[in-house]
């Protein structure tokens, strides 16, 4: 019998999954738009800019990375018998019918608990997304913006913005963008908001939404709420004019963390937030002075 093949080292940790069946490093190396979120679905409504940027192009490149396995997420309706594997599973095979239907360049599962990607001493995520950045080295990073209310989303921030930071200055992506998910960022001055529109994209949103249905189906109707939440960002954004768009993702811009490695997350986080208080003040002052 002939010798087996020498077997390729993986570039990267985890399952990786490619609609258009190109090999790896190939595919992983043309991604120019990286999403990266803690659960399955994540991607779907915090980064569906970059997929839209990316989709049915063939110089622009949407890649994603969920980062947990799913074990833990809620079972409700037809998905409540359900034991954690086989959600997991489901999950799963829900994420990669997305990275079909949104033609990604290519789409990676980590499979981490929850508990992984929450513990602050362990590295193995951090570890993770460092290999995938070096295999991608996108242009523009989408992920969890630092003020979100869900510890797994923070979790995931913190361990890309640890990988982001052990990458040279030259490796490094051109933006990085903090997403609403589990905290809109309607508190943030809207001359600090970055605003992406993907107007006229309804269609394939609605498909991306609706194939999550292990999470839809209890009564979650994360559908919905998502493209709610893009429309109200496309009409109270400005009281006095009619609606330019119909569709806006709101992010921030995180790019001044990876353009110096010395500014604290916390401190930066927390500018935002002043910023805000002082604009809400000042407006307000003008009728209550002393």
């Amino acid at each position: 019998m002939p010798p087996e093949p020498a077997t390729q080292a993986k570039a990267i940790p985890g399952r990786l999954f490619v609609p258009d069946d190109t090999p790896e490093p190939a595919c992983l190396k043309r991604i120019t738009h990286l999403g990266v979120g803690a659960h399955h679905d994540d991607l779907e409504f915090m980064a569906f800019h970059g997929i839209v940027e990316c989709h049915g192009k063939t110089d622009q490149w949407f890649g994603g990375v969920t980062c947990t396995d799913g074990k833990g997420s809620s079972r409700n309706g037809a998905f409540a018998g359900m034991s954690p594997e086989d959600l997991a599973k489901t999950r799963s095979d829900e994420q990669i019918e997305a990275a079909r239907i949104g033609a990604y360049g290519a789409m990676i599962q980590l499979d981490h608990p929850s508990s992984l990607a929450t513990n602050p001493t362990d590295t193995t995520l951090r570890d993770d997304l460092f290999q995938i950045l070096r295999a991608t080295r996108p242009r523009t990073v989408y992920t969890h913006n630092p003020a979100d209310k869900h510890a797994t989303h923070i979790g995931v921030f913190a361990a890309l913005l640890q990988a982001l930071r052990r990458l040279t200055p030259a490796e490094r992506p051109e933006q990085f963008i903090g997403c609403e998910v589990w905290r809109d960022l309607d508190w943030v001055c809207d001359s600090e908001k970055i605003r992406m529109d993907v107007s006229g994209h309804e269609a394939l949103a609605e498909k991306l939404n609706a194939v999550f249905a292990s999470q839809i189906a209890g009564g979650k109707r994360y559908d919905l709420a998502v493209m709610g939440s893009r429309a109200a960002n496309a009409t109270f954004h400005e009281p006095r004019e009619g609606d330019a768009s119909t569709q806006i993702l709101v992010g921030i811009d995180l790019s001044p963390l990876l353009r110096d490695d010395s500014v604290d997350p916390v401190e930066f986080t927390r500018g935002y937030i002043r910023r805000f208080e002082n604009e809400v003040t000042a407006t307000l002052s003008r009728y209550f002075t002393t």
